[in-house]
């Protein structure tokens, strides 16, 4: 199982166009506006199909989720092929988030589940770290290519990321039913779609516990997500970098992120899981911070150990929320909820983006995110401190901190 599961990772994570793609649109004439309106889009849909398809993948089949999902990604990035305008583009990046929707909470679930009913629920957070690594593995690969690719045929990177597309979709349809198999015969099964959608929600907001991880982890997508994908391109153009040399940066900053996310064990040797994702966190952002006085070569550095401690908390942040979870039967809705407020703070985040940009205040918008990260990080470990102080006698708490 987790050699086809690391494998639809890797093939379904080979976006090849990722270093390039705010180029590809710039050269079919779109303006920064245009590009920025399409990933806030981006993220505002994905957020509307979110919980409805986490609630859908409880019900019914991981593995259903993760072929559909797959097979969206390779008609997503046949479009900017053939259609390379706005609406083209536009379109794009809507069945992107539904591809990225149908896959996100049914994923991490599906992996888990399984290693619990293997009875070997200690494997998990390595299999998720191995996963992580499978997904970044093949950038390492190709991504240095990108520019070059570009240059000798425009739309390659997209058509070879749609062909990585149709090998998921084969390994997708090989992996392995659950031990026990997806349906549970309890509440699960009866109730109405809306009810299991409420009752996640409703399951998020009573435990505090949980709210506070998501908080948390929200903080943890957006610095990585800003800039590794929306900021990755700007940031190297203003530093003069020539624009070949993006994917060799972005493959290295993938390498690094592998490291991570293969020892992000080794951490607990020092702290315990909640105290180390806070510490982290605080790290990413002083990263940001410090890439605003750096020059060139200090950026790449920076970027690299950026992505080094994303790869370390990662696996951390998504045993913690896992852990949670109280009702297994609502797991990947639960994961939905998580990734929809990611998604819905990015929108806002990009948005704002786009006005520094335009303002051109790219190393104040820099400083104000890692200064508010910051804040938000120590905020949280005085109200996680005292989650965990009413909550100690419980497993989830124990098996959270341990």
């Amino acid at each position: 199982m987790t050699r086809l599961y690391n494998g639809y990772q890797l093939f379904s994570g080979l976006l090849w166009w990722l270093p390039v793609f705010y180029l590809y649109q710039r050269n079919a004439g779109l303006t920064d506006e245009q590009i920025f309106t399409i990933q806030s889009i981006y993220y505002v849909f994905f957020c509307l199909l979110e919980i409805p398809t986490g609630a859908l993948a409880d019900r019914f089949d991981y593995r259903r989720f993760l072929l559909a999902g797959a097979g969206t990604l390779l008609v997503a990035n046949l479009l900017p092929v053939f259609w390379p305008v706005f609406w083209g583009f536009l379109v794009h990046f809507l069945l992107v988030a539904l591809a990225n929707s149908l896959v996100s909470g049914a994923g991490s679930a599906y992996l888990y589940e399984y290693h619990v009913r293997s009875g070997v629920p200690e494997r998990y957070r390595k299999a998720e770290g191995n996963a992580r690594a499978a997904s970044l593995i093949g950038r390492v690969a190709c991504l240095p290519l990108a520019g070059f690719l570009m240059q000798w045929h425009t739309p390659l990177p997209y058509l070879l990321t749609a062909a990585g597309a149709a090998v998921a979709v084969l390994l997708a349809a090989r992996l392995p039913a659950l031990p026990g198999g997806q349906r549970r015969p309890d509440k699960a099964d009866r109730e109405p779609l809306s009810q299991a959608l409420t009752g996640a929600v409703r399951l998020v907001t009573r435990s505090k516990l949980l709210m506070l991880l998501i908080v948390q982890g929200v903080a943890v997508f957006t610095l990585v997500r800003v800039l590794q994908t929306n900021l990755f391109q700007p940031i190297l153009a203003a530093k003069d970098l020539p624009v070949a040399a993006f994917g060799s940066v972005l493959a290295a900053n993938a390498l690094f992120e592998v490291a991570g996310a293969a020892r992000s064990a080794l951490v607990r040797r020092w702290l315990s899981d909640t105290r180390a994702i806070l510490v982290l966190t605080a790290v990413l952002a002083l990263l940001l911070a410090l890439l605003v006085p750096a020059g060139l070569a200090a950026t790449i550095a920076l970027m690299c150990v950026f992505s080094l401690v994303s790869g370390v908390a990662y696996p951390i942040q998504r045993q913690l929320v896992n852990d949670a979870v109280t009702d297994p039967s609502r797991r990947a809705t639960v994961l939905s909820v998580e990734s929809i407020v990611d998604r819905l703070v990015c929108s806002l985040v990009v948005l704002a983006l786009g006005a520094y940009l335009s303002a051109g205040a790219l190393n104040l918008f820099l400083l104000h995110l890692a200064i508010g990260t910051v804040v938000l990080m120590t905020v949280l470990a005085a109200f996680l401190r005292r989650a965990h102080r009413r909550r100690a006698p419980e497993a989830v708490i124990e098996g959270s901190t341990r």
